[in-house]
């Protein structure tokens, strides 16, 4: 079973048989036929069909606070037939787990996440101490989770304490060192959850500064304020504004992280569903989660040879307008 980038291209074909003259894809999805795709075809030759770009269309990554895995389950079968609808030639069904992911070019044709690496779905250091090892950056005092992949090739997220130091005993076959971060000088820090390139749910901290703004967009006219008998009020608006819209962003400065988490960022900005988790304003005990869109549209990655430290600003907008519009 494979698992298949949903968000980069993947083929499947088929050699037709002698006679073919038509080829039929079928794809399931969740055990329910979703697409049956026909192609002409000439005997002997290999008919191709891309499935990914339908799949995904399935998959809508959502999240709220709760880490659960979004995955699909695909089915795909190919059969070619002759002129009198007889199979030629066919395939077995092909099954497949669908992620959210997406593939470099140098990761190849059809690349299987999480693409040669061991079982955790988080970019993490090339030459690490221990090739069994992996690590994170988490403020102190709080617990969170790491997504993998478990035994039966499903998504998996593995939970880790406020005070653990590592996490150990998973089926990702890794051991991953949680490394703590003291930001108390500066705040809590942030919390940013994104869609990662493996298709599951990362969290990254940004730590250092925030700026918050509020713009607006209106329309305006001359309005008449005069009254029958020829008076006016000096107290009403001449020039009256209307369809007045507001939009919230956030800039926010990562601090500082080794120069191999340069991956981390570089996901973030490719990310297509990006959340922030905050305090709701009202009470500091309770959090909300809130959709984000990346303003960023390009990134320098940093060196410790050019910058010695590696720290990123990233702006985001609310994904929503602050007046609510929702009708």
């Amino acid at each position: 079973m494979a698992r298949v980038a949903l968000r980069s291209p993947n083929y499947k074909s088929l050699t037709a048989g002698a006679n073919s003259v038509y080829a039929i894809c079928t794809i399931k999805i969740g055990g329910v036929l979703k697409y049956t795709l026909r192609k002409e075809v000439a005997p002997q030759e290999v008919v191709l069909f891309e499935i990914s770009e339908l799949c995904r269309d399935f998959l809508n990554i959502t999240f709220d606070g709760t880490y659960t895995a979004q995955t699909l389950t695909i089915e795909t079968e190919i059969n070619s037939y002759n002129s009198a609808g007889g199979i030629t030639a066919s395939t077995q069904p092909i099954n497949d787990i669908g992620y959210d992911a997406y593939s470099t070019f140098m990761d190849g044709a059809n690349a299987e996440v999480p693409y040669s690496r061991p079982n955790i779905l988080m970019s993490r250091r090339r030459n690490p101490h221990s090739y069994a090892q992996a690590d994170i950056y988490v403020p102190v005092g709080y617990a969170g989770v790491v997504p993998g992949v478990k035994i039966d090739e499903t998504m998996e997220y593995y939970s880790y304490g406020a005070t653990d130091e590592t996490i150990q005993g998973t089926t990702m076959g890794i051991q991953v060192n949680i490394h703590r971060i003291d930001c108390t000088k500066y705040g809590d820090g942030h919390k940013i959850t994104f869609v990662n390139k493996f298709g599951a749910l990362q969290d990254l901290w940004f730590y250092l500064k925030e700026v918050n703004t509020t713009s607006k967009k209106q329309e305006q006219f001359q309005r008449n304020i005069i009254t029958p008998t020829g008076t006016y009020s000096v107290n009403q608006h001449t020039k009256q504004d209307y369809n007045t819209v507001a939009n919230t962003s956030v800039t926010l400065s990562s601090g500082y992280y080794p120069e191999w988490c340069n991956a981390w960022f570089e996901q973030l900005l490719l990310s297509e569903q990006v959340w922030l988790t905050r305090p709701v304003y009202w009470t500091i005990n309770n959090d909300e989660v809130v959709p984000l869109n990346v303003r960023k549209s390009s990134m320098v990655k940093k060196t410790s040879v050019n910058d010695k430290l590696i720290e990123y600003t990233f702006e985001f907008d609310m994904s929503f307008d602050y007046i609510n519009n929702v009708r």
